[in-house]
């Protein structure tokens, strides 16, 4: 097999595992990156993650897996980080290979905590990968979604695009369709904050919040998003309204399989953070960025108006009562 183009994904998540899954439509191999030893051998052995999205099999005879990122990284033209954002610098650390010539695309949708930074400016920072080597694959697409071949949409975002669009043929069948956008500093934040009013969302409905109420939160929640991008990202236009903006945080927002929602309607329910972490056994990204979020907007001299956000950090972070902390919050809303 030549060494041209090869992509690997660094992560064995939810959506590290799907998207393993979609680029094995199209590539005769491809590089995994698994943390975890015993996930290691159990994808050997019974051909499918033992954690996330069971039902999907894959044939490991064209799988690079390995535990060494290292030597999946140095395999790779092209690397797919999918790891959770409050792993990821650890993670990162630990490459010795140097980042500067190959694609990264980043898939992470949180902040690094440590460098409140999204990926793309992370890696650019303190890896040194030019600009025009990012790129960043955002939704509206669920994992489970995909797992079940139903049909969905991914936006690949970058500076070149013809590298965009490399990757759009790499990841699209029948079940996914790509589009392309140059954005990929507010793409990247659109899939980042979503994920905070997609918890809004849910404690919303813990609350007992109605259709009506959570229809006046989401339209809120966009212009706020638009808002802190904006102040805190760039300035350039942007169509909020595509599907990597809103249709993002709709699927994020309203669906069964949003771990983010989930996570919310627990707080809501009256569940404290640790409990609900606890019995989801899955990493809600919104909850680590709605801390980096409040923080980058609170040090702007000029900070955008985000009273979603600041409940939610509120709520969250410094134990405000959700009901009270709603109430309030309805009264900003129109």
């Amino acid at each position: 097999m030549s060494h041209f183009h090869k992509i690997a994904v660094l992560g064995s998540g939810s959506w590290a595992t799907a998207l393993v899954k979609m680029l094995m439509e199209n590539l005769p191999e491809v590089g995994w990156y698994v943390r975890s030893p015993y996930t290691l051998e159990y994808l050997k052995l019974h051909k499918h993650n033992p954690k996330y999205l069971q039902q999907v099999l894959f044939d490991t005879e064209r799988l690079k897996l390995s535990t060494d990122i290292n030597e999946i990284v140095e395999y790779a033209d092209t690397v797919i980080i999918a790891i959770p954002s409050a792993f990821v610098k650890e993670e990162l650390d630990k490459i010795t290979v140097d980042l500067k010539e190959k694609n990264v695309f980043s898939a992470v949708k949180g902040i690094v905590p440590e460098s409140l930074l999204i990926l793309g400016e992370h890696l650019k920072k303190y890896h040194n990968v030019p600009e025009k080597r990012l790129g960043v694959i955002a939704g509206p697409c669920h994992a489970e979604e995909v797992a079940m071949e139903r049909l969905s949409y991914l936006t690949i975002a970058s500076k070149r695009k013809s590298m965009a669009k490399k990757m759009s043929e790499d990841l699209s069948s029948y079940y996914i369709k790509t589009t392309y956008s140059k954005d990929i500093y507010g793409i990247e934040w659109a899939a980042v904050l979503k994920n905070v009013y997609a918890i809004a969302a849910g404690i919303a409905h813990g609350l007992g919040y109605g259709d009506n109420f959570q229809a006046v939160l989401i339209s809120n929640s966009i212009r706020e998003m638009k808002k802190f991008i904006k102040k805190n990202v760039d300035k350039r236009k942007r169509n909020i309204d595509n599907s990597a903006y809103l249709g993002d945080l709709l699927v994020t927002a309203y669906s069964i399989f949003s771990r983010n929602r989930m996570f919310g309607s627990m707080i809501g329910k009256g569940y404290t953070v640790k409990s609900a972490m606890a019995e989801m056994r899955m990493v809600a990204e919104g909850y680590y960025a709605v801390k980096s979020a409040y923080k980058i907007n609170e040090r702007n001299e000029n900070p955008a108006k985000t009273p979603i956000i600041n409940a939610v950090y509120k709520i969250l972070y410094k134990n405000a009562d959700p009901k009270t902390t709603f109430i309030e919050l309805t009264d900003q809303l129109n």
